[in-house]
């Protein structure tokens, strides 16, 4: 294993990014003379995708959680903390702009009730309907754990959620070896406590795991090529048969993305989301 660090030419390039580096970066290195286990990273490899994220720190700048990637693992859970659909939906909505694959899993189902689990069951109906496959979980039950571990083998994934809703725990239940930390829920509003600081990539046999610290919001960045619903799979078939080419899907006569919406045939709690993202707002809930 080699400690390296940035050529300075690349801490100055201007990639409007907070980390020029990211975890998943190809990148040619280069031995430091004198510095046995140390080596200088002269160069990043062209990405082939990657998911980027507004800096919480600094306004204006990006930060790229991680590249290379071939499917986002959206980690949701319902209870104890409750992960809000608005925050799936905008998980979801960054990896579609990057033409990543996404997942979406809804851990901790033991905690459900009856009538709980029937809802959790029918997101992940909904979830699946539109293109991104849905699995219900538990690491207590082992309710789904060898269908995660199936959906792992032989990709690079990034696992990316709220703290506390068990994305390390449903790791380490398929890679006991593993050992990565755990935390309990604090007593605080339910909240996750965050037990991972940063994001780590984990070789584990032809599986790559880029665990990511917990998310608390998602603010998306400008997508200005393309109008915010074609990132929303459901709508496209629909907004190619709107009355103008321009519409938003909000209020214009003849959408017929708002015609669908009215006969039942968009997910309603989808289109929420679509309409708090189309207004800007942050999801802090």
């Amino acid at each position: 294993m080699l400690n390296c660090r940035l050529a300075g030419k690349l801490k100055l390039s201007k990639t409007g990014a907070t980390n020029p580096v990211a975890v998943g970066d190809e990148v040619m290195i280069e031995p430091e003379e004198g510095h046995p286990g140390q080596a200088l990273i002269r160069e990043i490899l062209p990405r082939r995708n990657y998911l980027i994220r507004k800096s919480v720190h600094k306004n204006g700048q990006a930060h790229i959680i991680a590249s290379n990637l071939d499917q986002v693992l959206v980690i949701a859970s319902l209870k104890l903390p409750r992960t809000s659909l608005g925050f799936i939906d905008r998980m979801l909505v960054s990896a579609e702009s990057y033409s990543i694959p996404a997942r979406v899993i809804f851990n901790k189902s033991d905690l459900l009730s009856p009538e709980e689990l029937e809802y959790a069951e029918a997101l992940a109906a909904m979830y699946d309907s539109i293109g991104y496959p849905a699995l219900l979980t538990s690491v207590k039950e082992e309710q789904h754990l060898d269908s995660f571990a199936e959906l792992l083998k032989g990709k690079t994934s990034l696992l990316s959620g709220h703290s506390g809703v068990g994305k390390s725990s449903l790791v380490n239940a398929i890679f006991p070896g593993l050992n990565l930390s755990t935390q309990e829920i604090s007593d605080f509003a339910s909240k996750g406590k965050h037990t991972t600081t940063f994001a780590e990539m984990h070789h584990l046999g032809d599986s790559r795991i880029i665990d990511t610290p917990g998310i608390k919001e998602l603010g998306l960045l400008d997508m200005e090529d393309d109008p915010l619903s074609h990132y929303f799979p459901e709508m496209r078939p629909f907004a190619e048969n709107c009355r103008f080419y321009n519409c938003t899907h909000v209020h214009e006569p003849g959408c017929a993305v708002l015609d669908a919406l009215d006969k039942g045939l968009l997910p309603l709690t989808r289109y929420e989301s679509y309409l708090s993202m189309l207004e800007g707002e942050d999801n802090r809930r």
